[in-house]
């Protein structure tokens, strides 16, 4: 790392940690009291669970009453189940009083059964002070006012203490008929379940009790639950957070006591077993943690993170240890360049650091144990993606200078090598491919020959005019019709090989459709005069992209790779080789036996086997021929599924020497490689993610109460990604490929359109070997609009599916929830490719529409050109 390498990374570190700092910053708040009101007193410990009625012991309810002796002056319970019917007896031990709870719920028999035994537990013990029959249970709908009334007459009754029902303040309001059957107002005052601020939720509280004094003007009211959770779902302005746990209690203490109010603190202990019935956040309510430590500070200012500068630390470390990988080998970035991945990794580090601290303080079984691990695992994956992306964006754009400019020599005619044309054919349209060999025969090039492989064509007149319009061209073209031939286009081309002549120093090959500039061969072939240069390739190129507005959005996403990601690559001699306008050194592709036949993309591969041997190749950003683009969508789709699952042979083929293994591949090599697939291997993973998404969506709509959106930052790395996927489209589409605003909207939403494309290319990659190759058709007939969509139909499921799910979730969840809000936009974020499927299959199928609504090619290229020109003289001088 350089000087100024060095001084970015430290000035970005400071940034970061004083960002940590403001994040951070302590709060003053009331201290807590010596002795509080009263707790609410659930003893469950982990593993125990009151839906299960796995319940504490005798032992372990005593021990947590010690706990609290004097820091309360009650408890109050819930039900006398079991064990738990002792608790007024064991904290009598510890001078502690206690409001008894009778459940009430849907079962009748039971209910009476508790109300008999509370009565008598009252009976008993001196220490309980006032008794509560059911727990929202009207609130719930488990019982109406009529039937819960006959149970409060029985205790007021039977026992002396003032007996009450425990009930939001809302269902006091609700139901002025319950009243007149209790002593007291048992009121629930939670703040967070009605979305309230924590700076707000104090004053709530006050105004609620107001309302509820002015209501029932003679009827004393205790608060039966006051409290905030430290972890859960967001629910409109109230975060769930240890902070606001803390601040608001000790707000609302310092508060309570100045009013006077009797008061039991939700709760003691937080309560996982909580999740089953009321969501994630159900297990957060305690004051200390379910293994008896408190949460938070009772006296000192409170700080959101207390130990906030250890991650700050550990999230330098990472960045700085990314940083040094990204910077390696990048001496031609700009000062700018560097700040930008600097600024890029700290923040990343920083999410992630952020998140895993949050998850860690959850309570965690095997299932959320594994399901952490899904999504550690996908972060990372995003965050790898977003990484590589970043660092292409800086290299395309800040740079001093490129390392690997290529100026051919001049040769004069009898220094120039032999080149062997070859142009493998299956079923092309006759006339095109002559067009294509006129072309060839236009060459201004002393010595070449064209080898036309024509493999398993079955229709005689298809091949035979192309047969005859060689030896009408003379000498120099040959037509082989072979079948049959194995191996598909690497067959042909193995096939071409054996039969080129001895001569022959360069071997060059084109598709079927491309015809290519007189100058090609002349202004390229000096190239391998540099003996260490094994490849010379030019870019894909079309002539119809004029023709209408589809195939002007395919030839806008087109351009994007070759000038953009292969001027990158080249500065690392790591290009991905392209089976036309590509040319070869015929001695290296002797050694290397020729092209592989057990790959569909055998360009790809055949250009990674020459790194490996050690060798270089020279990428020429200038057009020198221009072919045919895919004419429909589905051709559109094949053609991308076939480099997809290309690349996962290749790379499971391969792995090995990717990953460190033999050959001679440079680190900038192994990077690039790996780097540059790595997008569609995130597609493959993008579609496993939506499946999730869309299960995990319907598990909410069922089970609202109980299934929680996904963590914040969960939502929040896919739809950054999206942003700076698209934002860095958008900029160097404007500043390197020359295209104007609807040219860059069309390139990503062809992108876009192939992303399930990918995805299932990725993932049929992984399970399977081997894929039959798909020639490309060219000159064939537009689809009717049905086919068309029909051809995009598992897209459109898709779409419909993310779209009804995001509909369902915010009606039947709610809304104004932040993680909620969040969620739903992913859904429908992630439904954006799918839409863009089905503009392109509409778009296909519409041939009449024209291509000027998108904006004219030839605009493009020589914007592009003048980009590239610019720069080469600005970074020679």
């Amino acid at each position: 790392m350089g000087k100024s390498s060095f001084v970015i990374a430290i000035a970005t570190a400071a940034l970061t940690v004083g960002v940590w700092a403001w994040l951070n910053q302590p709060e003053h708040e009331p201290p807590w009291p010596a002795t509080i009101q009263g707790f609410a007193f659930s003893p469950f410990r982990a593993g125990e669970d009151a839906v299960t009625h796995k319940l504490p012991t005798d032992a372990e309810i005593a021990a947590d009453l010690k706990l609290l002796a004097g820091k309360t002056y009650a408890v109050r319970t819930y039900t006398v189940e079991g064990t738990l019917a002792d608790i007024p007896a064991l904290a009598r031990r510890y001078h502690i009083n206690v409001a008894l709870g009778a459940w009430i719920d849907k079962d009748q028999k039971q209910d009476a059964a508790n109300v008999a035994r509370a009565i008598a537990i009252a009976k008993s013990n001196p220490n309980v002070v006032r008794v509560i029959i059911g727990n929202e249970a009207v609130l719930r709908g488990d019982v109406s006012s009529e039937e819960l009334i006959p149970y409060l007459d029985e205790a007021r009754a039977e026992i002396q203490q003032p007996v009450s029902t425990a009930e939001p303040w809302y269902t006091w309001l609700q139901h002025p008929e319950l009243v007149a059957h209790v002593d007291y107002i048992a009121v629930h005052m939670l703040p967070y379940w009605e979305g309230i601020g924590v700076n707000q939720a104090v004053p709530y509280i006050a105004a609620r009790m107001r309302d509820l004094k002015k209501t029932y003007p003679h009827k004393p009211i205790v608060i039966a639950e006051v409290g905030w959770p430290s972890d859960g779902r967001s629910r409109h302005a109230a975060v769930a957070s240890t902070a606001n746990e803390a601040a608001f209690l000790r707000r609302f203490l310092a508060y309570a006591a100045s009013q006077h109010w009797t008061y039991y603190i939700m709760e003691a202990f937080d309560q996982p077993w909580k999740q089953q019935t009321e969501g994630a956040v159900g297990a957060y309510w305690g004051v200390y943690n379910v293994y008896r430590q408190p949460k938070f500070t009772f006296t000192r200012p409170i700080v959101r993170i207390p130990h906030w500068q250890l991650l700050a630390a550990v999230s330098v470390v990472i960045a700085v240890l990314l940083l040094t990988l990204l910077y390696w080998d990048s001496r031609t970035l700009k000062k700018r360049g560097r700040s930008f991945l600097a600024i890029i990794v700290y923040t990343v580090t920083t999410a992630i650091v952020w998140v895993i601290y949050d998850y860690s303080r959850q309570y965690l079984t095997l299932t959320s144990v594994a399901v952490g691990l899904l999504v550690f695992l996908g972060m990372l994956g995003v965050i790898l993606v977003l990484l590589a992306e970043a660092h292409e964006w800086a290299e395309a754009h800040w740079i001093t200078m490129r390392r690997r400019l290529f100026e051919p020599p001049q040769l004069h005619d009898d220094e120039l090598p032999l080149v062997s044309v070859h142009v493998p054919v299956y079923n092309e349209p006759p006339e095109m491919l002559n067009q294509t060999l006129d072309a060839l025969a236009a060459l201004d090039y002393p010595r070449f020959e064209v080898l036309v492989i024509d493999n398993n064509t079955r229709d005689e007149s298809v091949w035979r005019p192309v047969q005859q319009h060689c030896q009408k061209l003379g000498r120099r073209f040959n037509f082989f019709h072979v079948a049959p031939l194995s191996g598909f286009k690497a067959g042909a081309l193995n096939f071409a090989l054996r039969h080129t002549s001895a001569d022959a120093r360069v071997i060059a090959v084109i598709d079927s459709d491309y015809q290519v500039d007189a100058c090609w061969l002349r202004e390229l072939v000096p190239l391998f005069s540099h003996a260490n240069i094994a490849v010379v390739q030019a870019p894909q190129d079309y002539r119809d992209a004029d023709l209408n507005a589809f195939k002007a959005m395919c030839y806008a996403e087109y351009r994007g790779f070759f000038y953009i990601g292969m001027i990158t690559r080249n500065e690392r001699n790591a290009i991905i080789q392209h089976g036309t306008m590509t040319m070869i050194r015929r001695q290296e592709l002797d050694i290397l036996h020729g092209w592989a036949e057990w790959c569909i993309t055998e360009d790809a591969e055949l250009g990674l086997r020459v790194f490996a041997d050690g060798l270089e190749a020279a990428y020429i950003p200038r057009s020198y021929g221009k072919g045919l683009m895919p004419d429909t969508f589905l051709d559109f789709k094949k053609q991308r599924f076939r480099w997809a699952y290309g690349a996962v042979q290749i790379l499971r083929r391969h792995a090995g020497l990717l990953l460190g293994g033999s050959g001679r591949l440079t680190p900038g090599q192994r990077y690039h490689f790996l780097a540059g697939w790595l997008p569609w291997l995130a597609d493959g993973l993008n579609l496993l993610f939506n499946l999730s998404a869309l299960v995990w969506s319907l598990a909410m709509i069922d089970f609202p109460h109980k299934i929680d959106p996904p963590m914040l930052m969960v939502s929040a790395l896919p739809l950054a990604l999206f942003t700076f996927k698209i934002t860095k489209l958008a900029y160097l589409y404007r500043t390197r490929v020359g295209a104007n605003v609807r040219q860059t909207l069309a390139a990503a939403l062809a992108g876009l359109a192939l992303t399930h494309t990918i995805g299932l290319a990725i993932l049929s990659g992984l399970i399977t070997r081997n894929r039959a190759f798909f020639r490309t058709p060219k000159q064939t007939h537009t689809h009717a609009l049905l086919h068309s969509l029909s051809a995009s139909r598992e897209e459109i499921l898709l779409m419909l599916a993310l779209w009804l799910s995001a509909v369902a979730v915010f009606i039947q969840v709610g809304t104004g929830m932040r993680d909620l809000t969040l969620w739903v936009i992913v859904l429908l974020i992630q439904s954006i490719p799918y839409f863009a499927s089905l503009l392109l299959a509409i778009c296909s199928a519409l041939p009449a529409l024209p291509a000027r609504i998108i904006g004219r090619a030839d605009d493009m290229e020589l914007l592009a050109q003048s980009v590239l020109e610019s720069e080469t003289l600005e970074l020679r001088n």
